[in-house]
Parts: structure tokens; sequence; C-alpha cells
């Protein structure tokens, strides 16, 4: 499936997150949402990009942003890769590729010459009506958050 485009409304869904809680996309409406899809706990991309928004968390905060990560790992997965690094946001456990499936961020990957299925590093930036208002597709982990908090910046003025 292709990616989701700017201005196509955001698939609601409903997953678990670290806790083991589920937490509905839509409960968020009224608010800006970061959800950011990513390959797999504890791995040096990965690690680096939660980091740095958890070391910007009180940017997002301030705006009145809610940070969503998901990835296809499990929930009890989630719990200690938030606990190891002190993350003060909701990951989200799509253990049945349905969610990545429904974003479009999950398809063929390439590394070290292999080719491979998995989930792409991509974020979506959603509209307090539920709308997609920007597409991140090639993220760089060091500096997604900062360009994330400049988006939302402009965006709430």
């Amino acid at each position: 499936m292709e990616m989701l485009k700017v201005g196509t409304q955001a698939p609601d869904f409903t997953l678990s997150d670290q806790a083991g809680e589920s937490r509905t996309l839509s409960t968020y409406r009224g608010k800006w949402v970061l959800l950011y899809f990513y390959p797999k706990d504890n791995t040096p991309g990965c690690t680096i990009e939660a980091c740095t928004i958890r070391d910007q968390f009180k940017d997002f905060t301030k705006i009145g942003a809610v940070v969503l990560g998901g990835s296809t790992d499990s929930s009890e997965s989630h719990k200690k890769f938030a606990s190891a690094y002190e993350l003060p946001f909701t990951l989200l456990a799509d253990i049945h590729k349905e969610v990545v499936g429904q974003y479009g961020v999950f398809g063929e990957k390439k590394f070290l010459g292999k080719t491979y299925m998995g989930t792409k590093r991509a974020s979506f930036l959603i509209d307090p009506k539920g709308k997609i208002a920007k597409v991140y597709e090639k993220v760089k982990p060091g500096k997604h958050a900062e360009e994330v908090i400049a988006d939302l910046e402009v965006l709430t003025q």
C-alpha cells in the first residue's frame, strides 16, 4: 500500500501501549499528534530518534502536541525500551502489522545488500481535525524532533 498523503483523513485505530492499555487515535481529536513509525526497539537509529524526541518532549507538550511512537514490536518490548531510555510518551504495539499497512509504512527494505519486509521510518503530523498535515518520509533520527517542533510552531500560529 502507498504511504498516506497530506490532506488525507488519518485512519483511526486502537493498539496496545507499553503498559498493555488500549489507545485509540480518535481520542486525541482536538490536539496535534505526531504519529511516528520506527523499525525496531533498541536498535541504534530507533534509540537515537526516541531519545531526541524525549529530550525535546517539553517542547511538544508546550505546543499541546501528543507523541505516539509505533512499531511491530510487542507491548512488553516497548515497556523495556521505554523504561531503559525513560521515554515519556506512548509507544504502540502493532504486532499484527495492521496500522503500518494502513499508513503505507510497511514494505520492502534493503540493508547490507539484503532485501526484506519491514517498517519504514516515517512520521505523520496529524492536525486537530484528524487530517494529515505533514508526512515525513525520509526521517533523520537525530534531527526529527527538531524538524517536527519547527513545523508545529508554524502550523499552530
